[in-house]
């Protein structure tokens, strides 16, 4: 058996008099387990919102795995090609044309690895369907602002070992072999 109780109040203000009404109507009657109707939904939502949890931090450690690789990848580019680069500066190149040219190298291969991701996302949509919750297969929002947040990841890990190609002194690099 159970009782409902619509309240205007806070609900849990009047656990204490509920009980002692079921406990006028019939002493020998248990008062157990009282609680609110958002402590019940709560409690059912707590599986579904553990798993968002965990697939937004594994979602979180993907990401940053994938952009040390970047920057792993392109940081050896990079040195691998002191010698070209150096070479480059002491033709005239400047800085902003080695930094320039090394981040769209980079950003060239996260680009379509990007547009190869994104296609298979939207792909797989309906799969998924069934574990979304007021967001639809194909939100506009989600791709965009995932992409974004790819891309600019991409970015920053594409950064870094351009900046250092822009520190090579053109006399040490030719001198290098």
């Amino acid at each position: 058996m159970s009782v409902h109780v619509h309240t205007n109040g806070n609900p849990k203000q009047l656990i204490a008099a509920i009980r002692r009404e079921v406990q006028t109507l019939d002493p020998n009657l248990p008062a157990f387990n009282v609680t609110t109707l958002a402590d019940n939904i709560e409690i059912s939502l707590f599986p579904a919102r553990l798993g968002a949890v965990l697939l937004g931090v594994f979602g979180g450690l993907a990401l940053l795995i994938a952009s040390i690789g970047i920057y792993g990848v392109m940081s050896f580019g990079v040195s691998e090609r002191t010698r070209e680069m150096g070479i480059r500066m002491a033709l005239g190149a400047q800085r902003g044309d080695v930094l320039r040219m090394v981040i769209l190298q980079g950003m060239k291969v996260a680009s379509i690895g990007v547009a190869i991701g994104s296609g298979l996302a939207f792909v797989s949509t309906r799969v998924v369907s069934s574990y979304l919750y007021d967001v639809s297969t194909t939100d506009p929002v989600t791709f965009t602002g995932i992409t974004l947040i790819l891309v600019g990841v991409a970015c920053l890990a594409c950064y870094l070992p351009a900046r250092r190609a822009t520190r090579v002194d053109p006399l040490e690099a030719l001198r290098y072999e």
